[in-house]
């Protein structure tokens, strides 16, 4: 059962996140049915504006040209959040994406800033059509200093031409998931993250990922509705050759808000979302603190885990735009050397340079992430919930049992949950991070979540495994029936094991 929490005694994102649990007595009271006639629509339309069809210049369709920036943003955008499928529903077509999305509900919008370096793509504000793979210009003229500016002078724009902005349509999500969704949109668009990081490498571009702006000032650069959509992260897409690893902070500290009225249920997620914009640039930033692994439990069980590092070359494309949520799993046990190479990919990606992947992808705040793995069956492992210690690469195994049924019940009875060989699970200690951090960190460490989640996605399709993440979950059980420490929120739990062969979900 979810601990009660009154107004006003810690952070609001620690207020929001308490009110926003899942238990069996309150999902009970909570459940209702959906309202089919408010169902948002999951694209957004233009009726003014310059069109940029970008499918001639996907690879193979006949006007791809390396220096053409067209040919590079066309694949860039494509692999990021293209239309990998359509069900052609009568009145209203489903476009499956590249990015995975909780419900299929989509709430990320994908804008492109150009600087108008290059003739062949004007300056201006572009919006990404997902069912078209084009562009729309909605705005022309110069706005490229101004969307520094908005990003308080981030060093990144010097050197480069253009900046994805992701922005996130709220209802989309709060339809269905109602104040929770603010987790599941920042989740959504960590995945996009994670494919437009390996997707700009490919087009020799590097990310440089900037969460702290001037949120109501970028909001007005886009045109954004106000309360509605809002600007959640820009990545900045420097040249290969330009890329600098220290090219300004990824996220920037923000107030904490302590004094809050009571916020009553509905209105929760916006007055988060309020509560932890800027203004102006704070001081200093959110540097890397962690130089240790976490947790080393005494007398525990550790376990070495080296991957094979896996063989990228030629095959990315293919697995991104591949990707699908596993609806079932077999129950069948994953091989040690499986789950390692997982792991692998997901946290030592400097192993992956000599094959042109970004040897060091930008988050905001991986330090003060920690990821355990529940193992249901995996040979040669023992069944249990271990603490993964990425830094050195090793399990710690921290409770042995049995899970399976266990994890059913946590993943709200999901036969995901039962039927899966492994369940990775991604917690931050959300007291200190927003005591340090402010309200902010919130939004940013579900952003880091979906990113390694979306690697975890990835590197299992790569293996012809089956993955799922899931959103939902009784928290405060997950922590005191897997023995994860009680400071440890739970953000994000992915699935893995051998999928049921079937038609792909989203």
């Amino acid at each position: 059962m979810a601990r009660s929490q009154a107004p006003g005694a810690s952070p609001f994102c620690l207020f929001y996140h308490e009110k926003t649990k899942y238990s069996p007595e309150g999902l009970t009271r909570r459940r209702s049915a959906l309202d089919w006639s408010k169902q948002p629509t999951a694209t957004k339309e233009y009726r003014t504006g310059e069109l940029l069809d970008l499918r001639p210049y996907l690879p193979g369709q006949g006007l791809e040209q390396a220096d053409d920036p067209r040919s590079r943003l066309s694949r860039v955008l494509y692999l990021t959040y293209g239309a990998t499928a359509v069900v052609p529903y009568p009145e209203r077509p489903f476009y499956m994406r590249a990015a995975p999305s909780a419900g299929g509900l989509y709430p990320a919008e994908v804008y492109l800033v150009s600087r108008g370096d290059d003739p062949r793509l004007p300056p201006g504000i572009y919006n990404y059509q997902v069912p078209s793979h084009s562009l729309v210009r909605f705005w022309s003229g110069d706005v490229w200093e101004e969307t520094r500016e908005a990003c308080f002078g981030h060093p990144a724009f010097e050197r480069a031409s253009y900046a994805v902005v992701v922005s996130g349509v709220f209802y989309r999500s709060a339809w269905r998931y109602e104040d929770r969704a603010y987790r599941r949109v920042f989740l959504d668009s960590g995945h996009l993250l994670g494919n437009l990081e390996l997707a700009a490498a490919l087009a020799d571009y590097r990310v440089r990922l900037v969460t702290g702006f001037a949120d109501d000032a970028l909001n007005a650069l886009l045109f954004l509705p106000a309360s509605e959509e809002e600007v959640l992260a820009v990545a900045v897409l420097a040249e290969g050759a330009d890329a600098d690893p220290e090219d300004g902070p990824t996220a920037l500290p923000s107030p904490v808000q302590f004094d809050y009225p009571p916020v009553p249920e509905g209105q929760r997620l916006a007055y988060l979302h309020e509560v932890s914009k800027l203004v102006t640039a704070p001081e200093g930033s959110v540097a890397d603190c962690g130089t240790e692994d976490k947790y080393n439990f005494p007398f525990c069980l550790k376990v070495p885990v080296a991957g094979e590092a896996l063989d990228w070359r030629g095959t990315l494309d293919e697995t991104i735009l591949h990707r699908r949520s596993t609806r079932q799993y077999t129950g069948a046990d994953l091989r040690f050397d499986e789950l390692a190479a997982l792991l692998d990919f997901t946290y030592r990606p400097q192993r992956y340079a000599d094959q042109g992947l970004d040897p060091d992808p930008q988050y905001a705040h991986l330090f003060l992430l920690s990821t355990f793995v529940v193992v249901l069956g995996v040979e040669g492992l023992e069944a249990g919930c271990y603490y993964y210690a990425p830094r050195v690469g090793e399990l710690r195994q921290i409770r042995f049992k049995h899970f399976r049924r266990e994890v059913h019940h946590l993943c709200l009875g999901q036969e995901l949950g039962r039927d899966s060989a492994a369940v990775v699970i991604h917690t931050a200690d959300l007291q200190t991070a927003a005591e340090r951090f402010g309200e902010r960190v919130y939004r940013t460490l579900h952003l880091d979540s979906g990113h390694l989640g979306q690697r975890l996605n990835l590197a299992a399709i790569h293996l012809g495994l089956g993955v799922s993440g899931i959103g939902g979950f009784f928290d405060d059980e997950v922590n005191e029936v897997l023995g994860i420490p009680e400071q440890e929120a739970v953000l994000y739990i992915t699935t893995l094991g051998r999928p049921q062969p079937q038609r792909g979900g989203e």
